[in-house]
């Protein structure tokens, strides 16, 4: 069954990086409603975190650290200089850039580096859950119901009154479905009645969808800007996704190579998105005969970008996991469960 259930999480955690990809290739509104990739993502965490919890809580919360981490440090190492070379005029002082050694907030960059660091809050957020798992499972198996909650009423309460900055926000945004995960590990989800979850999931997607068409603004139904309805969306499809675990027909060599390189996958994407914009014109990729392909021309050269960084910067999860360094993301036989933090979504 655990077997089953890994295949299974592998298959969504390659659905939710896919998707992450796609809509920063094509924001599209839509690509953030057919899969709430990150509310997944973080469940994936919760429910991963507790057996490595149970064995040793400081273990636990060490070797998550250690494969979130290596390769952030990389992208440091290679984005910092790049940034101060090119001109960094608002450039924080020094103590400010050690959020790119250990972040607990968004580790700063300029107006060059932003593509990057813009992706960097899932990397933060997950960090904070992660240091907060063993307070949030003691808590979850004292009161159940009541610590699912919990994150959301701290969100509904930071709606109406803001205060501290975004990574509070993005905390108690998915702290719920991080919960969540641990309440599928713990096998609470699995006693509940189908069509109790299934009514619930329903109510969380459609109350969401619905108070989004009952408030209009500028962005449509685009819910990424309404982190409470935002919040309440993705728990609807963890409790869908989490209250079974079939076993995926199709437990393929593309599934296991994203799961093998998802750190970087993740952190180098919207690097190769931008740089294959910023490219279109310089390689005169508009003589290209036809018409309506420019979008997938640029997706294709961004694909191709984030290929050579697999390949050139990979390796660095297989450190990170204690593995052999390997050029290839590709491996004959089914390796052990590794993930974004993000990834970070080990059993051990």
């Amino acid at each position: 069954m655990a077997d089953r259930r890994d295949r299974y999480f592998d298959t969504l955690r390659a659905v939710a990086i896919v998707r992450v990809v796609a809509y920063h290739a094509f924001p599209y509104a839509w690509l953030e409603l057919i899969f709430p990739s990150m509310g997944v993502m973080f469940a994936l965490g919760g429910s991963l975190m507790v057996k490595s919890l149970d064995r040793n809580a400081t273990q636990a919360v060490r070797n998550r650290i250690r494969r979130l981490l290596p390769a952030l440090w990389v992208m440091g190492l290679i984005l910092v200089p790049l940034m101060m070379h090119r001109g960094w005029p608002d450039r924080p002082s020094w103590p400010h850039l050690l959020l790119w050694v250990v972040p607990l907030d968004t580790p700063p960059a300029s107006e060059f580096g932003y593509s990057a660091a813009g992706v960097l809050w899932y990397l933060v957020t997950y960090l904070w859950l992660v240091l907060l798992s063993p307070v949030l499972l003691a808590l979850y198996r004292r009161a159940r119901l009541a610590t699912v909650l919990l994150p959301l009423a701290g969100l509904a309460l930071l709606v109406v009154h803001p205060v501290g900055g975004t990574v509070l926000q993005n905390v108690l945004a998915y702290g719920s479905c991080w919960v969540l995960g641990m309440a599928h590990r713990e096998g609470d989800l699995a006693r509940l009645r189908a069509p109790l979850v299934l009514g619930l999931a329903a109510a969380c997607v459609g109350g969401s969808l619905g108070w989004a068409f009952a408030h209009p603004d500028g962005d449509g139904v685009d819910l990424t800007g309404r982190p409470l309805a935002y919040a309440i969306y993705s728990i609807g499809f963890v409790l869908a996704l989490l209250r079974w675990s079939p076993s995926p027909a199709f437990a393929s060599g593309f599934v296991s190579m994203v799961n093998n390189r998802a750190v970087t996958i993740y952190l180098w994407h919207n690097v190769a998105i931008t740089l294959a914009v910023a490219l279109f014109d310089p390689l005169k990729l508009w003589r290209i005969p036809g018409q309506g392909w420019e979008d997938a021309v640029d997706f294709g050269l961004a694909l191709a970008m984030l290929a050579v960084a697999v390949l050139a910067l990979g390796w660095v999860e297989d450190l990170a996991a204690r593995r052999r360094p390997r050029l290839s993301p590709f491996v004959r036989s089914r390796p052990p469960v590794v993930s974004l933090p993000a990834v970070a979504l080990s059993r051990g």
